[in-house]
């Protein structure tokens, strides 16, 4: 019985899709970051990133993590990966081809864009926020180039087939989506965008996450 440990409000959300799409049962243990808590070891804390019980799991203390069985997971990715291959039908691999084409756009938007677009994110809430933001924007228009390009006359980053991938890229680049203008430069990555975060799976989770306080 797979078992996943994170709340809606982290990378949890994509093995959460994951599992929505592909309607597999799951326990879900919302673990709550340790640093959104004014004090994660008071006896009345939540269960957090800093908790012993979580620990067992992951005593790198982070979310998500996963188990299933005797099979522990601590990386989104990997998570993602793993059920979609195990229980996702059409979400994971038919060929390896296919597996080849979903590492390398799972890879390109952990390398190349999750990491500026977390920066547009997170800007709003620090000092010299326009700055970072136009820094990263700038970083994210070749990987976003590169996207455009592939999905024109595509439905999806494999072709006419929904699969992990998209749901993991798009939840990368989801997180620029505040950027006044950056998605407009990019029609296709827009329009793409749009179509998966209209799936009824993603509109669960994202339900899950906003029921969550921020």
């Amino acid at each position: 019985m797979i078992t996943l440990y994170g709340v809606y409000r982290s990378r949890a959300s994509r093995p959460l899709w994951v599992l929505f799409e592909s309607g597999t049962p799951f326990t879900h243990v919302p673990v709550i970051q340790a640093y959104r808590l004014p004090d994660p070891k008071a006896p009345d804390a939540p269960l957090n990133t800093t908790s012993a019980e979580f620990l067992k799991i992951n005593p790198q203390g982070q979310i998500p993590a996963m188990t299933d069985g005797d099979l522990t997971l601590t990386e989104s990715l990997g998570i993602a990966t793993y059920l979609a291959r195990r229980y996702g039908g059409p979400l994971g691999p038919q060929t390896d081809a296919d597996s080849a084409l979903i590492d390398q756009w799972m890879l390109l938007a952990a390398t190349a864009i999750e990491t500026p677009a977390l920066e547009i994110l997170q800007a709003p809430q620090v000092a010299m926020g326009e700055g970072i933001t136009a820094v990263a924007a700038e970083k994210l228009r070749r990987p976003l180039a590169r996207l455009n390009a592939h999905l024109r006359g595509r439905d999806w980053l494999l072709g006419d087939r929904f699969t992990v991938a998209d749901i993991t890229v798009a939840e990368c680049v989801r997180y620029a989506q505040g950027h006044p203008g950056l998605l407009a430069e990019f029609p296709e990555v827009h329009r793409w965008l749009t179509t998966a975060q209209a799936r009824p799976a993603f509109q669960r989770m994202w339900a899950g996450r906003m029921a969550e306080p921020a």
